[in-house]
């Protein structure tokens, strides 16, 4: 999980094996980290069932 607004660092993004990105269609800039790890999360669960 990156910061609100910059996201994740250039540094570590050269480090991931998979990226995700949450849709917005109500043009929000960005989510709050929580509430993006508990939708990541809830996704990621749900996916295994």
């Amino acid at each position: 999980m990156g910061h609100e607004g910059q996201g994740v660092s250039p540094e570590l993004m050269v480090m991931v094996q998979q990226k995700v990105r949450i849709a917005q269609p109500g043009g929000e800039e960005s989510l709050n980290v929580a509430t993006a790890a508990a939708i990541c999360l809830h996704a990621s669960a749900t996916a295994s069932l």
